[in-house]
């Protein structure tokens, strides 16, 4: 479910000037997918974003990188 060959892919497709090259050059159909892509793109990033902080600061992964142990174990 990690792929981050394809995340690769979507970001040098943004970064390259491609994207922006298919939107500025193509359908109105293709405008909107572009859109959708992009809106569903952004909504996966704070999600993305949400879950890191619950991951690193709820679950106590940012003590346990600082090696910082429960006192309480």
């Amino acid at each position: 479910m990690l792929d981050m060959e394809y995340l690769k892919k979507v970001e040098e497709y943004i970064s390259s000037g491609d994207m922006k090259f298919e939107f500025d050059n193509g359908t109105e159909e293709k405008r909107y997918e572009i859109l959708d892509f992009l809106e569903k793109l952004m909504e996966l990033g704070e999600l993305a974003d949400e879950t890191a902080t619950k991951l690193i600061f709820k679950e106590g992964l940012l003590a346990q990188l600082a090696g910082i142990t429960d006192q309480k174990k």
